[in-house]
């Protein structure tokens, strides 16, 4: 069962209250945030990848039935819905983030989702200097840091005469960096590389994207953690059946995530001395999602492990024949899986991970403290 928005604890009034108010209320009341500028991987992608630009294996998504559940066409979001991104300018009352590639006049006014579907942690040199560069997205959080600083020259701080300015850009801006590190491991699947030097390369890489962030001014930030990649259709296809977990995931993948996620903590914490001005956010994704494989039925899910798009056994996926390709349909019923294609999820699993981050205390500090902190 989704818990009402109604049973709000009393810390999240103030959330609750911008989410429930009537349009009259709400005009009366500033915005908490009045602009995001999201930074990521495919899970956060609102359209900066198209199918020509998209991942290998993954360059279907400019076809039905991506979208279909909610904006029923393509917009080139990696789900048949909405992502936690989504849910989150929903939930501050702002507009669906414009992708940084796809511009429109002034699209850019409450912010900019910078996020690149096949992006890695780790700038995209070292897999070509490794010979791992086979049909892979070029960009990293490198580039979307570039990008973000092209966005300023050209639009956010154009004509600002004065650095404070410019910094109005920030003021009001929450900085939401999805999880972004998968993809390096991935890559490095089968090479002489170690998860340990993914490991350290890809949280140095993030960290110094966000101190570039802080720097330039960035006060309220949420960085969010890996999700446990071995509940994934494809790599539970892949992996062999003796290695699996308590929530019956693939254990080698889920251990790789979760000890990422300790050194990206660890950083934060670090990045939390450095800025104290500055709030961090650390949004716990992979507790988040352990939280529904183990219980699915409170969350309205009938299938942990199958993709509802997809095609093959046992887990409706096959790397070859992959959602989006003419051949290929999805189930009736996405709300009740986790997994979309075998290596997205699903509309309802990311409204789940958002509630869980909004309402469920799987954020160190509470989100709360952040929301209290701009009100007052």
């Amino acid at each position: 069962m989704m818990v009402a928005l109604t049973s709000c604890t009393a810390i999240f009034i103030l959330l609750c209250g911008f989410v429930l108010a009537s349009p009259t209320a709400t005009e009366t009341h500033p915005r908490l945030f009045n602009k995001i500028y999201a930074f990521g991987d495919s899970f956060t992608d609102t359209g900066n990848t198209r199918s020509v630009s998209g991942p290998a294996g993954f360059g279907h998504v400019s076809n039905s039935p991506y979208g279909s559940t909610f904006f029923h066409h393509s917009t080139n979001r990696y789900s048949d819905g909405r992502l936690v991104i989504d849910f989150v300018a929903q939930s501050l009352s702002l507009p669906f983030l414009p992708p940084y590639k796809y511009l429109k006049g002034n699209d850019s006014f409450h912010g900019v989702n910078f996020a690149v579907a096949g992006s890695t942690a780790i700038n995209h040199g070292f897999f070509v200097r490794n010979n791992l560069s086979l049909d892979i997205t070029p960009q990293s959080i490198q580039t979307q840091l570039l990008w973000f600083n092209k966005f300023l020259e050209t639009q956010a701080c154009r004509g600002a005469e004065t650095k404070t300015q410019c910094k109005a850009a920030f003021d009001d801006a929450l900085f939401w960096v999805g999880e972004i590190g998968v993809n390096d491991y991935a890559y490095a699947v089968g090479s002489s590389i170690t998860d340990d030097t993914i490991r350290k390369l890809g949280v140095a890489s993030v960290t110094g994207v966000l101190q570039s962030l802080l720097k330039k001014g960035a006060k309220y930030m949420v960085v969010q953690g890996l999700p446990p990649s071995g509940c994934l259709a494809l790599a539970m296809s892949l992996a062999p059946v003796t290695d699996r977990d308590d929530i019956g995931c693939v254990r080698s993948l889920n251990n790789q995530t979760y000890v990422h996620n300790i050194a990206l903590q660890a950083s934060l914490q670090s990045l939390r001395e450095q800025f104290p001005q500055a709030v961090i956010i650390y949004a716990d994704y992979w507790n988040a999602y352990r939280m529904v494989m183990k219980n699915p039925s409170k969350y309205g899910f009938r299938e942990r492990f199958k993709a509802c798009c997809g095609v093959g056994e046992p887990y409706n996926f096959d790397m070859f024949t992959v959602c989006g390709m003419p051949s290929v349909s999805s189930c009736k019923n996405p709300p009740e899986y986790i997994n979309w294609d075998g290596v997205h999820l699903t509309e309802a699993m990311y409204k789940a991970v958002h509630d869980m981050f909004i309402k469920g205390g799987l954020t160190h500090p509470a989100l709360s403290n952040l929301l209290d902190m701009k009100h007052h």
